[in-house]
């Protein structure tokens, strides 16, 4: 067996494989966190209207979304969606639409539990002063909302960039695949993924330190 051997891995190997895979898994990361989270809430204020017909198609798509893997959603519309428009549509941005559909089932969930911690009495406090009902959860509620579920909100961010490896099943060119390659041209596919564990691991773990910090802060503002 040979033993390992890391002497490839120079900075003409970071920028020539590595870099555009963290830059691609960076912006799908965002654009899905932004996508995500603007839908996500739209998504939890239809549940908590208290309307059937908005209630129902909200928790439909919320919960059907969390029970399928997101692997197969990947596939699924990047496989079908070409069939219906009648072109493909490319990796990328199929990654970029899968993620932030995928994810704002996840988000609604996380702001729908932040909206109900605001205390009852601040809506009804936005209603005496004549605030209408869009005007209340958009000047007093959501703002707390953000607030209390921030750390949360970031956390499945973390998440989110973990599972923008997922991406490798269509051939999105991310970070992982990034090192896949410079494995397959250097012949040293071991090491590659090595680093890579350590290269994911070091940006999870510091996001993560920084959600902590972040969360004690909340914390001592409440």
């Amino acid at each position: 067996m040979n033993a390992l051997d890391f002497s490839f891995l120079n900075w003409n190997v970071v920028s020539g494989f590595v870099l555009k895979g963290l830059v691609f898994s960076v912006q799908l990361t965002l654009i899905a966190m932004v996508g995500g989270i603007i839908l996500g809430t739209l998504l939890a204020l239809m549940r908590l209207s208290g309307k059937k017909w908005l209630v129902m198609p909200a928790a439909f798509y919320v919960n059907t979304l969390r029970s399928i893997p997101l692997v197969m959603v990947i596939l699924w519309f990047f496989l079908l969606i070409p069939l219906l428009i009648g072109r493909p549509m490319g990796a990328e941005l199929s990654a970029i639409i899968t993620f932030t559909v995928f994810e704002a089932a996840y988000y609604s969930e996380i702001m729908r539990a932040g909206i109900q911690s605001v205390p009852k009495g601040q809506v009804h406090a936005g209603y005496a002063m004549g605030m209408t009902y869009r005007q209340t959860m958009q000047l007093v509620v959501l703002p707390q909302a953000f607030r209390n579920m921030l750390p949360v909100l970031l956390t499945q961010t973390i998440i989110l960039f973990q599972d923008t490896s997922l991406v490798y099943a269509i051939g999105a060119y991310d970070l992982l695949k990034g090192f896949e390659v410079a494995g397959k041209n250097f012949n040293r596919p071991v090491e590659t993924y090595l680093v890579a564990a350590v290269v994911y691991f070091i940006i999870c773990f510091s996001l993560s330190m920084l959600v902590r910090r972040l969360q004690q802060k909340i914390q001592i503002i409440r």
